[in-house]
């Protein structure tokens, strides 16, 4: 009986120093930011949006770091962004909008925002309401449409495309390919939308020079030699979760999101690209 107590004396202790280890692990692969700079080199790139930088943020989900996401809205201002994309599911069915509205005002503050629905603002009900907070804070909704933007006196196309779950009779993304093409034949434009598991199938043929997305988390838990373990749907080994892919001559670019489900080795991301002109 002796040597059964003091081996549970010995025991409770390591018990108790695995698991705050773990929950440390826990809190820091979930709510500490990891701040990814990446490059994407173009010869199509008007020569005054060489160095131009953007920051990617997709799916939120409700989550904050820091009391109305200050350490998130520092870690974006640190970057010195030209543009920000919010590439959806900022919201969903577990989350009030208005939550957004302290993070959304010091976003608007430090660049020009724009915003492309993802599939849980309309899962939810929650984009008519969503969408009234964006446009009270400066944020432009990309509601299958397109923006020009300017810098060193070059300009690019900005498109973006609502997602699947949006109106019946929303735009299909090849009319708004259509309609990027018509006002600028030979420019360059980027497209954001939501879904990065539609970019083999539908997204590469519209001809973006570069697509944005998001909606993978990253495959949640990212093993060894894997682009995760998890992606959209409960699809096992998923791919295209985590930076930069090509298929058929098309490029997408994939954030790895800031929310969702418990991630393990996957810390939510701020995503960094700059611009280059090759």
């Amino acid at each position: 009986m002796a040597h059964k107590e003091q081996r549970r004396k010995k025991t409770l202790p390591l018990l108790l120093a695995a698991l705050t280890l773990a929950g440390a692990g826990l809190w820091w692969g979930n709510y500490t930011l990891s701040v990814e700079e990446y490059a994407f080199s173009s010869s199509r790139l008007p020569p005054g949006w060489d160095g131009g930088r953007l920051v990617v943020l997709s799916d939120l989900h409700g989550r904050r770091f820091g009391r109305d996401n200050r350490r998130l809205a520092a870690a974006v201002e640190a970057a010195h962004p030209d543009v920000i994309a919010l590439v959806g599911d900022f919201v969903d069915e577990w989350t009030d909008p208005a939550y957004l509205r302290p993070l959304l005002e010091r976003l608007t503050a430090l660049a020009p925002c724009y915003f492309v629905s993802g599939n849980h603002e309309w899962a939810a009900g929650k984009m008519q309401e969503t969408a009234a907070l964006l446009a009270d804070c400066g944020v432009t909704w990309l509601h299958n449409g397109f923006v020009t933007l300017q810098r060193g006196g070059d300009s690019l196309l900005l498109a973006g495309i609502d997602d699947p779950n949006g109106y019946a009779d929303q735009k299909t993304p090849q009319q708004v390919a259509r309609e990027v093409r018509d006002a600028a034949p030979e420019g360059f434009w980027l497209l954001l939308a939501h879904r990065n598991n539609l970019f083999e199938s539908e997204y590469a043929a519209l001809g973006a020079d570069l697509t944005l997305s998001g909606h993978g988390h990253g495959g949640l838990w990212r093993l060894p030699f894997t682009d995760g373990l998890l992606g959209s749907g409960g699809t096992l080994l998923p791919s295209y979760t985590n930076g930069f892919y090509t298929c058929r001559g098309a490029e997408v670019f994939v954030s790895r999101g800031l929310g969702g489900m418990v991630r393990l080795f996957n810390r939510p991301e701020v995503a960094v690209l700059t611009l280059r002109r090759a």
